[in-house]
């Protein structure tokens, strides 16, 4: 486990204004937007079923999804 970067908190408090401002009103959601930027900052694959918020706020991080098989 790497620790908590200051690129990656950045990247993921601007990932998370962008949600909170687009009405994102889901709660328990701020660790998905840690790990998709610390995927994004350290060039990490990641694993993920929620494909459509990863893709429109960490378009840089690679996806694998299990629910098609393919990477993204």
């Amino acid at each position: 486990m790497a620790a908590l970067s200051a690129p990656t908190a950045f990247l993921a408090s601007q990932a998370f204004q962008r949600y909170r401002k687009a009405k994102g009103v889901k709660t328990g959601v701020l660790p998905d937007f840690f790990i998709g930027a610390q995927a994004q900052v350290e060039g990490w694959r990641l694993l993920t079923r929620d494909v459509a918020r990863y893709r429109s706020y960490y378009p840089g991080v690679s996806l694998i999804c299990p629910n098609t098989g393919a990477s993204a």
